[in-house]
């Protein structure tokens, strides 16, 4: 009976409950893309589904394994960053479909910083999270002073964004290409510092403190959200901002903080990313990068607990990375995006199974109760 007691105060504990449906999630989500791979091509089915999940563990030789594990966080972090931004927002009562766009100017502001202005790697950083933080705050603006849907807002300044960073980075760009000029080549100052990470993983010259500066960032959320009197202010005033106000809370301002927060975030995201020199912006690009949507996916399927978006982050950086292995003869490279999206698509089943898990407890407790009830009667 003690055992069962302890069993039932350990499954309603929240984290527990967000671990257990996180897993399910995952299981059913690979489950759903193992099926799918069936019906593509049965022959190379469980081969496609086990590369995918190995990553650069398809490499024999250690050195490789490490060199591609670097290039596994670098981009892990980046989408840890705005996962973060896409559940700082959530706490408050906010749902910040903007990340992408903020991710986008965040990439524009430290990109034009480095390649235009020759900034150093630090000035290009909080530029990066200046600039996003700013386009956050007209949402937040918008959305304190004149109730505007944050998400409607959002998704405008989202291909405003896109397309007045094409314009501002077609200056700096390659002559015979689309893509913007290198940092290595045309202001290493911009690179952010390797610190010796590099060396841990194969001399992956991508490794850098970003990935550090990822981790961190989500520490000083969870403290932030958790731990302080102003991140109580910030979920009292998304709970109910007019119970908040009568609290003598200020809710328009918190409402704006929120968003500015969350948009320095997606911009640090960018920052982390596009400063390592893994890649290069194409000014003729037509469509968000999708890192900051993903970022929703990985803050839900991570219990929207900055520290459960380190682990959900980087399981969904590596099936998407891990899609580049399967036999292309067969399946596309883009399987690892379909299954991905099927767990997406479930993280809403987090909630459903911790809903459930409640009822289904209640009622074990109601019937022990009643069954205790009825014996001291019979007594």
């Amino acid at each position: 009976m003690q055992t069962d007691r302890k069993r039932e105060s350990l499954l309603r504990n929240s984290g527990v409950q967000t671990i257990i449906g996180s897993l399910l999630c995952i299981a059913i989500g690979l489950l759903i893309g193992y099926v799918v791979l069936l019906i593509i091509n049965p022959a190379g089915a469980g081969g496609a589904i086990a590369a995918i999940l190995k990553n650069y563990f398809y490499y024999p030789s250690h050195v490789a394994v490490l060199k591609y594990l670097g290039t596994t966080l670098v981009k892990a972090s980046a989408l840890l960053v705005c996962s973060l931004s896409v559940l700082f927002a959530w706490k408050v009562g906010l749902f910040n479909i903007g990340v992408a766009g903020q991710y986008v100017i965040g990439a524009g502001a430290s990109l034009y910083c480095a390649l235009g202005l020759n900034m150093p790697w630090y000035v290009c950083l909080i530029a990066a999270m200046i600039c996003a933080a700013l386009v956050g705050g007209i949402s937040g603006a918008l959305k304190a002073y004149f109730n505007v849907n944050e998400v409607i807002s959002c998704i405008m300044l989202n291909w405003i964004g896109l397309y007045a960073v094409n314009m501002l980075l077609n200056t700096v760009k390659e002559q015979s290409t689309p893509y913007t000029k290198t940092l290595a080549s045309a202001n290493s100052s911009a690179l952010l510092p390797n610190v010796g990470l590099d060396k841990i993983f194969s001399n992956n010259e991508y490794v850098t403190i970003g990935i550090l500066f990822a981790v961190l960032a989500a520490i000083i959320v969870w403290v932030l959200l958790d731990r302080t009197k102003f991140g109580f202010e910030l979920k009292a005033t998304g709970l109910n901002k007019h119970a908040a106000k009568y609290c003598g809370m200020r809710e328009k301002r918190n409402i704006i903080l929120a968003m500015m927060i969350s948009g320095a975030l997606a911009g640090l995201g960018a920052a982390v990313f596009f400063l390592c020199g893994i890649e290069q912006w194409m000014v003729q690009m037509t469509s968000i990068p999708a890192m900051g949507f993903n970022g929703i996916a990985a803050a839900f399927l991570g219990g929207s607990h900055p520290i459960g978006a380190i682990f959900s982050s980087y399981f969904i950086q590596h099936i998407t990375s891990g899609g580049s292995y399967v036999d292309k003869s067969m399946y596309s490279a883009q399987i690892s995006d379909l299954i991905s999206a099927f767990i997406i698509y479930l993280c809403g089943f987090v909630f459903f199974f911790k809903g459930w898990l409640g009822r289904l407890l209640d009622k074990r407790d109601e019937k022990r109760a009643a069954a205790q009830e009825k014996g001291g009667k019979a007594k």
